[in-house]
């Protein structure tokens, strides 16, 4: 399909809206892209390395040119199962498994999640946790068994925890000076928080010379670790301070003026977590705004941030990697279409998509339950446009779907 730019308001801004307003987080590693422009006195994509196999000729227009995979409509296709059922499993050798939505909700095992974990393992599927949780890897599979699951199924994880603490580590703790996170992170003093997988001090250990910051003008970088408080040390007179009622309403009265004050003193970000938002509750009848919602509202006030965690392509590569096996061979089980399903299709790593969790609500369906077909196109072509995950089953169990 082609989007047209208007030559006089040609941008890279106006580039990324075609994207989004196409349902696209990021351009697909499956298009073909050709951008030309004469605004700028010169061609843009007139380069041979600009130029896919796909177009071979790159006169200079005003386009985005996209070439996609799929069917006549554009649209690539999909299996709908009644369950997680052998149809899915015989067909890889190895699994790619989110937590939240998928295995538990942070509380309890989802229903028929442990149960399924058992019978992959009796089938000699090879399992690795790939989460957005801001907890080093080690840490997330040690709260594995906390839920019922064992530990030993599992091969290795990728966190986006663990990927920013080695970021902040090359970036800021190996200068041979100690720098400062003005660190925005999970309540502590909340009793059995289920978001406190990992302390402060204990991903910060993970991150080389280290150290909280007290105040803005204080800091080196600003860091987006959970979305609770702002974290001011636990050897210090300064008592956090509450970004209430952000995690529960999505209300950035609290936060905007410290980010804010971040932005004047110019101070880059790195953010552990990319979840905006994750179900709560026994049921998942609940939602928690999360630090990926935050690190946006810094990038839309004009800030700079990096991130980690899914949808970016390095982290599902990472997981092949560790996993030793080609990508058509590995398939990844997730909830969420933003993170899971357009991460996956980018990566060009089968997916399954899981129905009950995040979008649960959306579909209006009970856990376990199937949406129609109709809903389920149009929630997914309204997401993430024409991409389509490989699958797509109700709940992360072999018990099936009520009719």
């Amino acid at each position: 399909r082609t989007i047209s730019i208007n030559k006089s308001n040609f941008s890279f801004e106006a580039i990324r809206n075609a994207f989004f307003s196409m349902g696209f987080l990021r351009p697909l590693a499956s298009f073909a892209l050709a951008i030309t422009s004469d605004r700028y006195g010169h061609g843009f994509g007139t380069h041979p390395s600009c130029v896919s196999s796909n177009l071979r000729s790159c006169a200079p227009i005003t386009q985005l040119q996209m070439v996609e995979s799929g069917d006549a409509t554009g649209k690539t296709t999909c299996s709908i199962h009644p369950s997680f059922n052998d149809d899915i499993i015989d067909k890889y050798d190895a699994f790619i498994l989110d937590q939240f939505g998928v295995l538990h909700n942070g509380n309890n095992a989802l229903d028929g999640a442990i149960e399924l974990v058992e019978y992959l393992h009796k089938k000699g599927k090879r399992l690795i946790i790939l989460s957005n949780t801001s907890a080093p890897a080690r840490i997330a599979l040690q709260k594995l068994p906390k839920y019922g699951f064992n530990g030993d199924h599992f091969e290795d994880a990728v966190t986006s925890g663990e990927e920013s603490s080695r970021y902040i580590k090359q970036t800021y703790g190996s200068t041979g000076s100690v720098k400062k996170a003005l660190m925005l992170t999970w309540d502590g003093n909340k009793p059995n928080n289920p978001r406190l997988t990992v302390t402060p001090e204990g991903y910060l250990e993970q991150c080389g010379d280290i150290a909280i910051a007290t105040s803005v003008s204080d800091a080196d970088f600003l860091l987006f670790h959970g979305s609770e408080v702002w974290y001011r040390g636990k050897d210090t007179t300064n008592e956090d301070v509450s970004l209430s009622p952000f995690i529960e309403e999505g209300s950035f009265d609290n936060v905007d003026p410290l980010l804010k004050e971040c932005l004047a003193a110019k101070l880059p970000a790195v953010c552990a977590n990319p979840d905006f938002i994750v179900q709560t509750g026994p049921k998942g009848e609940g939602f928690a705004n999360m630090p990926g919602k935050l690190a946006a509202r810094y990038e839309e006030m004009g800030g700079g941030c990096a991130t980690f965690g899914k949808p970016g392509v390095e982290h599902f590569e990472a997981c092949v990697r560790k996993l030793g096996l080609e990508k058509e061979r590995v398939c990844h089980v997730g909830d969420s279409l933003h993170h899971d399903i357009s991460g996956a299709v980018n990566a060009g790593v089968p997916v399954v998509f899981v129905t009950s969790g995040i979008h649960r609500m959306t579909f209006g369906t009970g856990f376990g339950e199937l949406p129609g077909e109709g809903v389920l196109e149009e929630v997914m072509e309204k997401e993430v446009g024409a991409m389509r995950p490989s699958h797509v089953v109700p709940a992360f169990s072999r018990a099936a779907a009520p009719k």
